[in-house]
């Protein structure tokens, strides 16, 4: 990453992605912040759009994509990933969305590009599910960081 800075905004995945990156020696140099948004409301506090939450639901590329951006801004990164989704339960408070369905984006600032996929998990337990979403999360960022580096 040659001094460039990552910071996180997850949802589903609980801190799986920062998680991931701290177990890292050296982490502390790369990664800037991370938040954990579990509820819409603090989602918009971190900068989310309560406008895109409210058009395309929580559970979109959009929102995913709205994350990683604000996370970006947040922490004056290089990289936003954002990260938005269900694994496999059903949202009282957000009707809308595949059960089964991860949404993540990448952003990043300098070049003002997302790349942006999704995951689809019908595991039996939520940790082998968040396992899946972190295992694409790592390869898709590697894969673009080098592409990057090449």
């Amino acid at each position: 990453m040659k001094g460039q800075t990552v910071s996180t905004m997850e949802s589903c995945t609980g801190g799986a992605v920062v998680n991931a990156i701290t177990n890292i020696p050296g982490a502390s140099q790369v990664l800037k912040y991370s938040a954990v948004t579990y509820c819409n409301e603090f989602k918009i506090k971190m900068g989310v759009s309560k406008d895109v939450i409210d058009k395309y639901s929580v559970y979109s590329m959009e929102t995913a994509r709205e994350m990683a951006l604000a996370i970006t801004k947040f922490a004056l990164s290089d990289f936003g990933i954002g990260v938005t989704g269900k694994l496999g339960k059903r949202d009282i408070n957000n009707e809308f969305g595949d059960d089964n369905q991860v949404f993540i984006s990448i952003y990043d600032k300098n070049l003002d590009k997302y790349t942006d996929f999704n995951v689809f998990v019908d595991r039996d337990d939520r940790r082998d599910d968040k396992l899946e979403v972190l295992e694409v999360i790592i390869d898709k960022f590697l894969n673009y960081l080098e592409k990057c580096d090449g």
